[in-house]
């Protein structure tokens, strides 16, 4: 059978590739085409689209991509409706996936579209649920999501986080040496986060190394775009000692705690273990939007789903190299607090077992599609 995954942004890809290999434990014969970037290619893919440069920060970033990824998306709509895969996956990436899907059913395209982590997660937003539900199954990572989809009388479809069973928490560690200790700092996939969080965390590296001689630090990219962009900063603020790695995973491997950009790789330091602390800069003019759209105490993922901050989030004027480097010194001195939350957040992410249960439903969409 075919499948067809469209996503947006790295971390989108790495959930598509997640969900395409568990498929393919199911599906011997699947055979796999989308949008994405180089993780997809090497996993096999036929890439359709390249999503390079798609992600943005926040709608004033995204307007000069508009034209482009309308003119994409159209073009994605024909292609599917004239393919027909047996099934069409959305991965994130709302805007784009979600006028696609509507695009699609105004083809009277009939198949299967499967939307995962359907958009406005916490935002609660009835019309958007509706429309969702109106041209998709939406399948949602989250609980919260499934109770308010529900509470509108809306199909949606929960088994828990997809990364929930993905990552094994490693042993608590003990508290480094006082003048040491290993660092993971990851800036985030997109390049306005890179730009905007690059300069904040290397000074907030330089302080703690002054604190701590023997530090190490090690710098987790996204790609190569992010690697490049990294090394020179690197060069810039006198960082030799600062090692890149590709990805959070390796980045994380060695590391006693990390600076993170709010997003999924905060998931992935909780479910892994490894402490963290949270930052997110975004242009003043985009604040008082965001402001606007979230009415929730936290931003971060753990702490959202948990209701109360067990990372702490270090957002816009907050996240001064002082405080980033003072929160860090905490986390280094004693981890454990912490790392006993992540315990329970791993519990409330739902069955260990959410992976495959996402995609034995995703193949029975796909059969069910292939048997009409």
């Amino acid at each position: 059978m075919k499948y067809f995954f469209s996503t947006g942004e790295p971390s989108g890809e790495q959930s598509a590739l997640l969900l395409a290999a568990a498929i393919a434990k199911i599906d011997r014969d699947a055979s796999f085409e989308g949008i994405g970037g180089p993780g997809m290619r090497r996993a096999g893919f036929t890439i359709w689209r390249d999503h390079a440069g798609w992600a943005s920060m926040g709608p004033l970033a995204a307007l000069p991509r508009i034209p482009k990824l309308l003119a994409i998306m159209w073009r994605t709509a024909f292609h599917l409706a004239a393919s027909k895969p047996d099934l069409v996956v959305l991965v994130d990436y709302g805007v784009f996936n979600l006028r696609l899907a509507q695009t699609l059913r105004r083809l009277r395209y009939a198949g299967p579209i499967l939307d995962v982590f359907p958009p406005g997660t916490w935002l609660d937003n009835p019309v958007k649920a509706r429309t969702v539900a109106s041209v998709a199954t939406p399948l949602t990572a989250f609980r919260h999501q499934y109770d308010f989809y529900r509470s509108l009388g809306l199909p949606i479809v929960y088994f828990g986080h997809p990364l929930a069973g993905e990552y094994r928490m490693r042993a608590a560690r003990a508290a480094p040496p006082p003048d040491a200790g290993t660092v993971a700092l990851l800036p985030g996939s997109r390049s306005g986060e890179i730009r905007r969080h690059l300069p904040a965390l290397a000074a907030a590296y330089t302080l703690l190394r002054e604190r701590r001689p023997g530090i190490r630090g090690v710098f987790g990219a996204a790609d190569d775009r992010a690697a490049a962009r990294i090394a020179r900063a690197i060069k810039r603020y006198r960082l030799e000692d600062v090692a890149i790695a590709r990805g959070v995973a390796e980045a994380l491997s060695d590391a006693d705690a990390a600076w993170v950009a709010s997003g999924t790789a905060v998931l992935e330091c909780a479910l892994s273990g490894v402490p963290a602390v949270a930052l997110y800069i975004i242009t003043p003019m985009l604040v008082k939007h965001g402001r606007t759209m979230i009415r929730h105490r936290f931003i971060t993922l753990p702490n959202l789903v948990l209701e109360r901050e067990i990372v702490p989030e270090l957002l816009q004027e907050a996240a001064t190299p002082e405080r980033l480097a003072s929160e860090m010194e905490a986390l280094l001195t004693d981890p454990s607090q912490q790392y006993r939350a992540f315990s329970d957040l791993r519990n409330a992410l739902g069955s260990a077992d959410a992976l495959a249960r996402a995609a034995a439903f995703a193949v029975d969409l796909a059969r069910a599609r292939d048997a009409r």
